[in-house]
């Protein structure tokens, strides 16, 4: 899979895009089980810049954020299907809860996250690296009706 990235390669990942006076665009979650709301979210982060990677939670962290049932899907096969999206030009996984060492390392221009976020509820020490590496913030219209939890509760009661 070419267009997974480790995190060994991050920094010059970033820094090719920097000095092409290219925009990177990073988003980050879990994405567990695709669906239209992802892929409507992943096509307008996209449009923030010239290039796209999502940062995917590596199993151990989605299972951390999300309870003992998930994921449902492994790390890398997430990171696959992300992979084989038009409007994704790379991937990485990443471990913890939060992407603020991807932050760092990558040094993305723009940051877009969902809209169920706002800049108060991001993660303070995220917010932090965001601004130490100047990348402008970009909150992305949520899909109503179109979340994981939501497809997995109307599974369980049909």
């Amino acid at each position: 899979m070419d267009r997974l990235i480790s995190y060994d390669e991050l920094s010059a990942l970033g820094a090719e895009y920097a000095a092409q006076g290219k925009k990177l665009v990073l988003t980050n979650g879990c994405f567990d089980l695709l669906h239209t709301g992802h892929v409507r979210y992943l096509e307008e982060a996209r449009r923030c810049g010239d290039a796209l990677i999502v940062a995917v939670n590596n199993d151990a962290s989605v299972c951390e954020l999300k309870g003992p049932d998930r994921p449902l899907n492994r790390e890398r096969d997430r990171a696959e299907v992300l992979a084989a999206l038009r409007c994704v030009d790379h991937v990485t996984i990443f471990s913890g809860k939060r992407v603020t060492d991807v932050i760092l390392l990558l040094r993305p221009a723009i940051y877009a996250k969902g809209g169920d976020y706002t800049l108060e509820t991001l993660d303070p020490d995220e917010r932090t690296a965001l601004v130490e590496v100047g990348a402008e913030i970009s909150l992305l219209q949520l899909v109503p009706g179109r979340s994981t939890t939501e497809i997995l509760e109307r599974a369980k009661s049909a």
